[in-house]
């Protein structure tokens, strides 16, 4: 996806059997929130997207984009959040959610009938069966849980996009679109505003159930034309073009400017530096 996080990791198994989407059990009750509580970004807002490293929070950005288990000198994850939030910031969630990621805190929850193929590049992430929502839907739902419990104002889940991918499992269209309807309602009742992460061919349907959009490289790979939905309903575009792609990053700020997307340089590995356009 991103080109999250700079670590090595192990192999992968054989996809398992096809399987059928099922409802995921009941989750911990949340109260539902109405909808002028959720956070809904307009266009034009400056940001900054760190996933590696202890985050610095001298940056000036609108909005800040970090780790569900973010660090900033070793102070807890909702003390750097309460922090951004006296500098002015809004502050998003990041969250793993259509794969597997073996370093993470809850990495045993998973189990061995839900992970796929490795993620290419990533030896220690795989891929996951996105159908398989009554076993999946309990552990992104703690995710979720955490993250509003460290006070973020809205969540980035990752990888939105197994179907267009070699994930050894035969994910369809409707499968992803069901799961991202999932995600994006679950992130709802608990008062957090949601971002549609890359899922270009899937965004006319799922626009209006997301508050605002993420993507990468959509200059350089030609598709940003395909976020219109979200610029035409007023909704925050956040765009991120990786140095290591060869982008035409001055011809990026000048067709965002007029397509009111918020674009930044950042390096693959996602750490504290970004360029932002003059």
């Amino acid at each position: 996806p991103l080109l999250v996080l700079c670590v090595l990791l192990a192999g992968c198994g054989e996809a398992t059997p096809t399987a059928s989407l099922t409802p995921p059990p009941a989750t911990p009750s949340v109260s539902p929130v109405g909808p002028h509580a959720i956070w809904h970004p307009a266009p034009g807002l400056s940001w900054q997207w760190q996933l590696s490293g202890d985050v610095d929070s001298s940056v000036r950005a609108d909005v800040y984009d970090i780790d569900l288990w973010a660090t900033s000198s070793k102070t807890s994850v909702a003390a750097l959040v309460a922090d951004l939030h006296a500098h002015g910031r809004k502050v998003i969630c990041y969250v793993d959610a259509g794969s597997y990621e073996s370093w993470r805190p809850d990495h045993a929850d998973f189990p061995a009938s839900v992970l796929g193929k490795q993620y290419v590049g990533y030896h220690e992430e795989r891929w996951l069966d996105i159908r398989q929502l009554g076993i999946l839907g309990p552990i992104l739902a703690k995710r979720l849980d955490i993250c509003a419990a460290a006070g973020f104002d809205g969540v980035e889940p990752d990888n939105m996009d197994g179907f267009q991918n070699d994930t050894g499992f035969p994910l369809t269209a409707n499968d992803q679109l069901s799961f991202n309807k999932w995600l994006a309602a679950q992130a709802h009742q608990r008062g957090l505003s949601v971002g549609l992460k890359n899922d270009p061919d899937q965004v006319a349907t799922l626009e209006p159930l997301f508050d605002w959009a993420l993507v990468e490289d959509c200059f350089a790979q030609g598709w940003c034309a395909k976020l219109a939905p979200f610029t035409h309903d007023h909704k925050a575009v956040f765009a991120a073009e990786y140095s290591d792609t060869n982008s035409d990053f001055t011809g990026a700020c000048a067709s965002a400017k007029t397509a009111s997307i918020s674009v930044i340089l950042k390096h693959p590995e996602l750490d504290a530096w970004r360029q932002t356009c003059v």
